[in-house]
């Protein structure tokens, strides 16, 4: 029987047919995809007419597209609603990918005819964006290894078989830590301080498990409201211990040499190709450009938020001293006495704030705000099939109607699902043949679960995560270029954190929050108290925060900006770059590199520092905002026609200062964070 996957699919929308395939469709599909692929970079390299950018870059560009589709949805699904099946047929396919990729920038024929179009391209009359296509497409060669000798080639193949392999068994390991562990309880007692929110969602995870009492998980919206309320303080620190231990338990999951090889592998691939760290690599390709422009950015961060930190801390500590006698302040009482103290002052806790961010009127709320700013309608339909039951489907629309995007959501934990939020993609736009090829988006979270008397109610945090993934999402669903390697987030690493977090600034104005922050029981409006409170507290604790984001940018830096070899002991490596940044004790029993997923399985290594590089351009872009109006239609269409639309199709710097009208400034950041004096 043919494979679904191997053709043009015939769903509504040409969105992906979960429900029909199979497990055992990938493998076949994703061989038969890369044969077809490997056919058409052949006649690429068999033509005999003179390189063109037409017969060369723009005929790559657009070979693979549906390999590209079948992998992306398998890949999706590994992260989203995984299970043994498919971690196991990843292990077998992320080689054969890797081989391919290399196959294709290691193939000396068609490298022959980019850098003929390359060396021509003074006299080829190229608009931008065909421009950056062409650089794209010749660097993707040369800094992969393509001006290598065969030897050295070979080599490379090999790192990155072996590079494929382990990020994937290290996203494992995590997932495997993070399931395998438990916290049941089945005295009462001992959940004092627990909202009963938290309490019925552990009560409904234990009998999911077939238990009495309550179950605890590592999970975000179980782990998150144990740490900040039980007043247990030993359950505390057993749920940060196990939080903080995971994959660093000596066990079958341990993830201490996978981590030395993989930094070790980056390293030599890097020296392969002529760089001196994977970093040096890396930041070629960003907006920061070298290892040690990120290394003074985040020093002259610390340097302006430690004193901060450091008084806030201290402030934390001489409060839980006086509030429990606490003679030391532990990692695991960090959350607990940030919120009663926050209580304190602003007498506002997440508890107040949740009966008026029910989960369907958030998602209303940021399709308002959407709405407001670009002119998009959100229609939900249930005609695009999903992987599983909890998956939303919304057609997106613009002004006259026109389809712009096709979006699912997907809000709840559960086990098949990694933890953390993001924003990926099924099917990415393009123009050919004058069709405006719409895509297909998508945003993950792990969001609080309704129960049995409750809605989902989210806490502040995961309103802004929401607000944050949505604002990838439109980066991906405005995307309005030619080429698919360059539409919606396929930007520089530390410019695509821009549109996610500017969005989230829409949280804490009043404006917004009246559209969406409403009573679930009554639809009473957030009062206005809560509203100055939430804008107050913002900046609670900020230099901790920072100092927190700031150290996670050094443990990225301090594998990848040097020679990792010499490095043994993962841990005591990791607690060497912490002395600058840490202000609780250390504990021996927890590692931070072992579940650093983002730098180790994500695609953030050597590039952590973006989330507070971004922070930069998103404080001073929302400054714009706040002079003309957050609702200013002007300054959201030159940000929708300057930013968000046109993906990776110039420098990102030049885009941000034809939207700003000049380069971003710091002082913005820090005067938000509270760090210095507002103007």
């Amino acid at each position: 029987m043919a494979n679904l996957l191997n053709h043009t699919f015939t769903t509504p929308y040409q969105t992906a047919p979960f429900s029909a395939i199979k497990n055992e469709d990938f493998l076949p599909a994703i061989q038969e995809e890369i044969k077809k692929t490997k056919s058409e970079i052949d006649e690429i390299t068999s033509n005999s007419e003179t390189p063109t950018f037409e017969n060369t870059i723009e005929a790559l560009e657009f070979s693979g597209a549906q390999l590209d589709r079948v992998t992306s949805i398998f890949f999706n699904l590994n992260s989203a609603e995984t299970n043994e099946e498919i971690q196991k047929l990843a292990q077998e396919i992320s080689p054969l990918l890797s081989e391919f990729g290399n196959d294709i920038r290691l193939n000396e024929q068609l490298f022959k005819r980019v850098k003929a179009v390359w060396e021509a391209r003074k006299e080829l009359t190229l608009s931008k964006e065909q421009q950056m296509l062409l650089e794209k497409t010749y660097k993707g060669f040369s800094r992969n290894g393509a001006n290598l000798p065969e030897e050295k080639k070979s080599i490379l193949r090999d790192i990155d078989k072996k590079l494929s392999q382990l990020s994937l068994k290290f996203g494992e390991n995590v997932l495997a830590e993070t399931n395998a562990f438990e916290l049941h309880i089945t005295n009462e007692e001992e959940l004092k301080g627990l909202p009963e929110s938290t309490l019925e969602a552990a009560a409904d995870e234990a009998k999911s498990r077939n238990k009495d009492g309550w179950v605890f998980t590592l999970n975000y919206p179980s782990y998150i409201p144990l740490m900040t309320y039980a007043e247990n303080r030993e359950l505390r620190k057993k749920m940060s211990f196990a939080f903080g231990s995971k994959a660093f338990q000596g066990n079958e999951y341990d993830n201490r040499e996978n981590v030395k090889q993989i930094v070790r592998l980056r390293q030599q691939r890097a020296a392969l190709l002529g760089y001196k760290t994977h970093a040096h690599f890396i930041l070629e390709e960003r907006m920061a450009k070298s290892p040690e422009k990120v290394t003074t950015f985040l020093e002259e961060l610390l340097e302006k938020a430690k004193p901060a930190a450091q008084r806030e801390f201290k402030q934390l500590e001489n409060f839980a001293k006086e509030e429990n006698g606490l003679e030391k302040l532990e990692k695991w009482d960090g959350a607990f006495y940030t919120e009663k103290l926050k209580q304190k002052l602003f007498n506002l806790d997440d508890e107040k704030l949740k009966p008026y961010f029910k989960l369907e009127n958030v998602i209303d709320g940021v399709f308002t705000v959407a709405e407001k700013l670009y002119g998009l309608q959100f229609e939900e339909t249930k005609e695009v099939d999903t992987y599983h039951k909890d998956v939303k489907t919304y057609k997106v629309l613009d002004e006259n109607g026109e389809l712009t995007a096709i979006f699912y959501a997907d809000f709840h934990p559960r086990p098949g699902k990694r933890n953390g939020a993001w924003m990926t993609v099924y099917k990415s736009q393009w123009k050919k043949n004058n069709d405006n090829s719409r895509p297909h988006i998508s945003i993950v979270c792990n969001f609080t679960k309704p129960t049995a008397s409750k809605p989902s109610l989210l806490t502040f945090n995961e309103v802004t995560t929401l607000f944050h993934e949505f604002g990838h999402a439109l980066h991906g669903m405005l995307a309005n270029t030619t080429y698919p390697s360059l539409s919606g987030t396929s930007v520089y690493w530390d410019f695509v954190e821009l549109p996610s977090q500017v969005l989230e600034n829409w949280c804490y104005e009043k404006e917004a929050l009246e559209i969406f922050a409403r009573h679930y029981q009554t639809n009473e409006v957030i009062p206005m108290e809560f509203v100055t409170k939430i804008k107050e507290s913002a900046t609670f604790m900020e230099g901790m925060q920072t100092l927190r984001q700031l150290s996670f940018g050094m443990l990225d830096m301090s594998w990848h900006g040097i020679d990792p070899s010499t490095i043994e002991d993962v841990k005591a490596h990791e607690s060497k770059v912490f002395e600058a940044t840490s202000l609780y004790p250390e504990t021996p029993e927890t590692c931070m590199s072992t579940a650093f997923s983002h730098i180790f399985q994500g695609g953030y290594s050597a590039g952590y520092y973006s989330y507070k590089w971004a922070e930069v351009l998103d404080a001073d872009a929302f400054e714009f905002f706040k002079e003309k109006g957050i609702f200013s239609k002007e300054v959201a269409q030159k940000f929708k026609e300057n930013v968000l639309s046109q993906g990776g199709t110039e420098n990102p710097m030049e885009l941000y200062k034809r939207f700003r009208g000049k380069e971003p400034q710091p002082e913005a950041l820090l005067r938000r964070a509270g760090l210095i004096e507002k103007k």
